[in-house]
């Protein structure tokens, strides 16, 4: 098996990107509170805060901010999809495939893991996340877009409703 270089550092925020295998399929917005529930468990299970998240049809961008004695995202992210996965199963529309050993046609294997370095990234990373569903023309502004942190921040008075109102960002730096 192949051990793969990562950050790991407890206590720290790591962003993250989850793709779906096929990524001409909509499974996360179709089934976007089986996906929620999923992240629900895997919280409660095993604890880390949610500071931002984007839902996109067929990936999710997030911050992870692990406990202060913890450094296993790993975990995480693979409890949040097999969780996702076990959600889908009973749901005929859903498409579900299975191999030979068990693993169905839903998630890429790996994901992208970031971890982040300072404030300057983290804001970096914040716009990135709520920026994604613009950037990829699905909105023309960050407020139409339903799936992400973003409506959590208006209410929380830390950004105006109007935030980025369309207008380009430089969030590249954040990469997918």
């Amino acid at each position: 098996m192949v051990n793969y270089r990562r950050a790991r550092v407890s206590g720290a925020c790591y962003f993250l990107t989850l793709a779906l295998k096929d990524r001409r399929r909509d499974l996360l917005v179709c089934y976007q509170d089986e996906l929620r529930q999923s992240l629900r468990q895997t919280m409660v299970r095993l604890p880390f805060r949610l500071p931002a998240i984007v839902v996109l049809p067929d990936h999710l961008h997030l911050l992870m901010e692990l406990p202060a004695e913890d450094a296993d995202f790993s975990s995480r992210v693979r409890r949040l999809k097999s969780g996702f996965v076990s959600l889908l199963r009973d749901k005929p529309g859903a498409g579900l495939v299975f191999n030979s050993k068990g693993e169905a046609n839903v998630w890429q294997r790996r994901f992208w893991e970031h971890m982040i370095r300072d404030e300057r990234d983290y804001a970096a990373h914040m716009d990135y996340i709520h920026f994604n569903p613009v950037r990829h023309g699905l909105v023309n502004a960050v407020r139409d877009w339903p799936l992400s942190s973003f409506h959590r921040f208006v209410r929380q008075g830390l950004l105006p409703v109007d935030w980025a109102g369309g207008a380009e960002l430089d969030v590249a730096s954040a990469g997918e």
